[in-house]
């Protein structure tokens, strides 16, 4: 089953609808009360990263259920990924790293960030590789999962990202979180299932 696709327009709207639909989802899969809270829980998280996915561009967002396999989808269009150069707003930076990449969230919209500037610096200086890294984006690679990153941090030796983990809402309830790029899109999927 795949839910409405909601074409995300205004952020005060957009924070109603999200979760209004991923209520519907769970009434019409018969998701008990928990689950429902949990799957509203999750669509509520995505919100939190639509301001800052949105300076790319337009975006859509829907719910995709396989049995009781749910995949929450957001979609990012940039407008201009040619004009994207991370490198460049990051230098501007002391350390000249990405202050907000903090928490999954954040962690999140900075891998978003990177695979948009990766292909926007193909797509200036060869358009040819944009298109190649298109293909190879096809074959499965993807720019960020939060399994592979839960599964990399090692407790002992970095206890603020350990941290991170333990306090995020999607890092507690999400099976997974994929960031991926293909074709001038971003795609961001959170699955659960119950």
């Amino acid at each position: 089953m795949k839910s409405d696709v909601y074409e995300l327009n205004s952020l005060e709207t957009d924070f109603r609808q999200i979760p209004a639909e991923a209520e519907r989802v769970a009434v019409y899969s018969k998701l008990d009360a928990k689950s429902a809270m949990r799957l509203r829980l999750l669509a509520e998280e995505m919100i939190c990263m639509l301001p800052q996915l949105l300076i790319y561009g337009k975006g859509k967002f829907w719910i995709e259920n396989k049995g009781r396999r749910f995949d929450l989808r957001l979609r990012v269009y940039p407008d201009r990924m040619e004009d994207t150069d991370r490198d460049q707003i990051l230098s501007v930076s002391k350390s000249g790293k990405n202050a907000a990449a903090v928490g999954i969230v954040g962690r999140i919209c900075a891998a978003v960030e990177a695979a948009v500037s990766d292909r926007a610096k193909f797509a200036r200086n060869d358009p040819v590789g944009a298109y190649m890294a298109d293909i190879s984006a096809q074959t499965g690679a993807m720019a960020w999962s939060l399994v592979t990153y839960r599964n990399t941090v090692n407790k002992d030796e970095s206890a603020e990202a350990w941290d991170e983990l333990e306090k995020s809402i999607l890092a507690n309830l999400a099976d997974d979180v994929t960031v991926g790029l293909l074709s001038g899109k971003v795609d961001i999927t959170v699955t659960k299932e119950f």
